[in-house]
Order: structure tokens, then sequence, then C-alpha cells
């Protein structure tokens, strides 16, 4: 489980609470006593009094999602890695982040609620999807590309709540869960031993455990000296060859397969592939020096820790 996170008991704002991040945050705010409200796509989550939705094409919100809430935490986006990535597309994945926080910002302005504190959701490629041994602080430019341009939309419409609330940006790696996300589908064909190194392998992959999520997530809420953007990963950057070869070695499986060509990926996927076949390293001390710790700081052991059902049965 997370840390605990000392803080008054709240009434919070989720949005996109049905996806992995969310679920689990949901859970453990609950669990400190917080009321969690969650807001999403109608069909969305459990059918629930504190279940509320909104429609971002139409332009539509349930402003009673908003009573008495004092804090929002935006999660929602349409998946990253769901689609090719066409201009439709690409416009869908801009508007499902931005769009929708600028719903909900207009939302709290005409109803008047005290927000005090947003904390987004943010993506680590903000730099751009690119291998480099340079190591990309929050002070760094974005990058140019595709999902660049995604994470920069994304960031300057949350930057608009700035005159309303606190504002935190959590820029987020791949998260590390034993249910859902990047691990499982990475995880699966390891597990029948056809797991391989993606295109070169020297892309570097910044992660984190989704219990630490968990715990930035709640520091952010409660702690009023965390203010911007926030690289949240571990620090312990490990390139694509081996990511793939550890969780091999945790599974007890065989890895022997020649690595699966770039191009392939390319043809595949399209300018998608970039997310796979580039990474970069990412600094984490600016998250470091608010006292945040993580408790999984080394990928062996995290593995371990998420994949122990698996490796036991």
């Amino acid at each position: 489980m997370p840390y605990f996170v000392p803080g008054h008991m709240a009434t919070i704002l989720i949005t996109g609470a049905s996806g992995l991040i969310g679920r689990a945050l949901a859970a453990f705010l609950s669990q400190q006593g917080h009321v969690i409200h969650r807001l999403g796509r109608c069909g969305d989550g459990p059918a629930d009094p504190l279940t509320f939705h909104w429609d971002i094409i139409q332009g539509t919100i349930d402003e009673r999602c908003l009573h008495g809430v004092t804090h929002v935490v935006h999660l929602a986006g349409a998946g990253i890695a769901d689609a090719r990535w066409k201009a439709a597309r690409v416009q869908e994945l801009i508007d499902s982040r931005a769009a929708s926080s600028r719903l909900l910002l207009h939302a709290v302005r005409r109803t008047g609620t005290p927000v005090r504190t947003i904390v987004s959701a943010a993506g680590i490629n903000y730099y751009g999807a690119r291998t480099t041994d340079h190591l990309f602080a929050e002070t760094d430019e974005a990058g140019k590309d595709t999902i660049a341009r995604i994470s920069v939309a994304w960031e300057q419409a949350v930057d608009e709540w700035g005159a309303t609330a606190r504002v935190v940006k959590l820029r987020t790696p791949v998260v590390l869960a034993c249910t859902g996300g990047a691990l499982g589908k990475l995880a699966y064909p390891v597990r029948w031993g056809l797991g391989a190194v993606l295109g070169h392998g020297r892309q570097w992959m910044p992660w984190v455990h989704i219990d630490d999520l968990v715990s930035a997530y709640a520091a952010a809420l409660f702690n009023e000296d965390w203010v911007g953007a926030y690289n949240v990963n571990t620090g312990n950057d490990v390139s694509n060859a081996r990511f793939m070869r550890t969780i091999a070695r945790v599974l007890h499986r065989p890895f022997l397969l020649p690595n699966v060509p770039g191009f392939a990926l390319r043809i595949a996927l399209g300018e998608m592939s970039t997310i796979l076949l580039e990474g970069f390293r990412a600094d984490n001390r600016r998250l470091l020096s608010t006292g945040f710790r993580f408790r999984h700081p080394e990928l062996e052991p995290a593995l371990r820790n998420l994949l122990r059902y698996t490796i036991s049965h």
C-alpha cells in the first residue's frame, strides 16, 4: 500500500477515476476517510450517488459533482496507445485531456466552487520521444513531436487553473501495476517464452510503481509547497533491453528471441511506435526535494512485488 499522507478529511473530485491510476488513488483516499466524487463518461465507473458524468464533445457536465469539493485530481484522457495516431485521433487525445480540463474549470468558476488544489496527470513525454542520455529536468524545453504536442496542450490547459487553485502536474512515466497498464502487456509474451527486446533496446524506460505514484498524488494534494511540474519516475531508469530481461528473470522464463525490428513496429503502429522505440532519462530531484521517498526505487524488487502471484502460481 502507499504511504499514509496526513491531511484533513476532504471531498475530492477525480476525473478518469475508472482508469488504472484513478482506481488505485480513489481506493487509497477513501481508506483514509476522504469523500471521493468520480467524474467520467456515461457508463464509466460504478453506479452510485457519488459518480457523475460529463460529455466533453457536447460540453456538458453534471455540476452536482462539485458539491463540497475542495480538491480536484484530473486523470481523464483517451488511451495514448489505444489506436494509431491519425489526425482525428491526435485531436481526440488532446481534447480528452485539455478540453476536459477547461470544461471542468468553467464549471468551477460558474458555480463558485472553492477548489484549492488541482493535481493533474501529465506525460513524461512532454520532452518528446527521443533516445538520448540527456537527463531531462522540469526546466527543459518541451519537445516538438506529436506526443510532446499532446503533453504541452494538456499542461497548458491545466495551467489555466492557476488563478483559481494551486496547480500540480505529475509528469508520469511507465506505470507498473499488477493489473492493467503497460506491465501486463509487456509481461504477457515473456510468460510464454516469447519475450523480446523492442528495436535496438537502448531506449530508456523511466518507470514508477503504482503505489509510489498514488503516494505522490496524495502528497501533492495535501502539501501546499508542491506547485508546478514534477517528474515522478524513480530515477533508476533502465533500457528497454534491461527491462525486458528483468521481467524474464523475475518470471523464470527464457529470453532467447531476437529483437523485434524497429521497422516492423513502425509499419504496424505508425508514429505511435515512437513511444516504444524511443526513450530518455528523467531527473526526479525536484520531486525528492519535497521530502518524497520511493518505497519501490529498484526495478527488480518492484517487479517481484507486482508479479509475485504469477511467480507462485
